[in-house]
């Protein structure tokens, strides 16, 4: 079945976000007598892709295979080394990923230090790739974008919560933004929680009353519909990659199909028969699962934050 969609970065539009890398791609190739004690002034993305890296970070020792990624955070200690004959490769990349073209998204975010990333099989070849062929003193369009996606395969990985204190003080309408930002993408990465809704108005630590309007201002919706629109999103997934109208409904928490069907039609405006009938014309040749007036009012009733 394909992967379902819907991480943490899933609401954030793409205009939003500026990322910059710093410098070109280093490409790690490190024998026995490899040994680093650093730290660097941006972001640092470790991919490991051959053999073993150790590393103490805060004092905490960590161990790199292949297939796993590492945050390097901006002024973070770190010392590297490699224990055994065989060759540690990878590839590094420094980089700021900002928001509102002022603001550290990474610092926003708490983050796991390592993970093995869960889709490797795809990216592994997409890493390895992204070494082979970062120019040795600069930085490529190809590479920023292919960059991307491995960055944010890490942090849907890596991510646990948003922090509560920002490491800058926003103004205006930045800190309204990034609340809704934040709350909208609670509510993405798990609309099968019953409680997600409250729990990103509770997490916003503003007046409950005004944060409502403020997220609909911006989303189009309240909390709890734009959760049921991301829960009949995930479903359309299901229906998409093969299920019945009834196991996609239990999928999504639905024990009655009919109520189920009912519920999706309210929220996505066709039911999931006439949804797949769409989706099978598209696959012969037929439309691309909405025309565009279709498409024009999906997104004027479902505008991105």
């Amino acid at each position: 079945m394909d992967e379902i969609e819907g991480g943490i970065l899933s609401t954030i539009p793409p205009a939003a976000l500026s990322l910059t890398l710093t410098r070109a791609a280093i490409r790690m190739e490190h024998s026995q007598t490899w040994r680093i004690d650093k730290s660097n002034p941006v972001e640092d993305l470790v991919i490991c892709l051959e053999g073993r890296g150790h590393y103490l970070i805060d004092g905490q020792p960590l161990v790199m295979e292949p297939g796993d990624a590492m945050l390097l955070r901006r002024d973070q200690r770190f010392i590297g080394w490699n224990e055994g004959s065989t060759i540690y490769r990878g590839v590094a990349q420094h980089f700021t990923l900002d928001i509102y073209g002022r603001h550290d998204l990474i610092a926003q975010m708490e983050l796991r230090q390592k993970v093995h990333l869960s889709r490797w099989a795809m990216l592994g070849p997409l890493a390895q790739h992204y070494r082979q062929s970062a120019p040795p003193s600069s930085v490529t369009l190809g590479q920023h974008h292919l960059f991307m996606v491995l960055l944010i395969a890490f942090i849907e990985d890596a991510f646990v919560s948003w922090r509560d204190h920002a490491t800058y003080q926003h103004q205006g309408s930045d800190m309204i933004d990034l609340a809704v930002m934040k709350a909208a993408a609670m509510i993405s990465a798990a609309p099968l929680d019953p409680e997600i809704a409250t729990k990103a108005v509770d997490a916003a630590r503003y007046h409950p009353d005004y944060f409502l309007r403020e997220f609909q201002k911006r989303i189009g919706r309240t909390p709890r519909k734009y959760q049921e629109f991301k829960r009949m999103e995930r479903a359309m997934h299901f229906l998409e990659a093969g299920l019945s109208v009834s196991a996609a409904a239990a999928e999504v928490g639905y024990g009655d199909p009919y109520y189920f069907s009912r519920m999706f039609k309210r929220v996505l405006g066709l039911s999931p028969r006439a949804h797949m009938n769409k989706v099978r014309q598209s696959r012969h040749g037929g439309l691309l699962g909405f025309d565009e007036a279709d498409q024009r009012r999906h997104l004027e009733r479902d505008p991105v934050c």
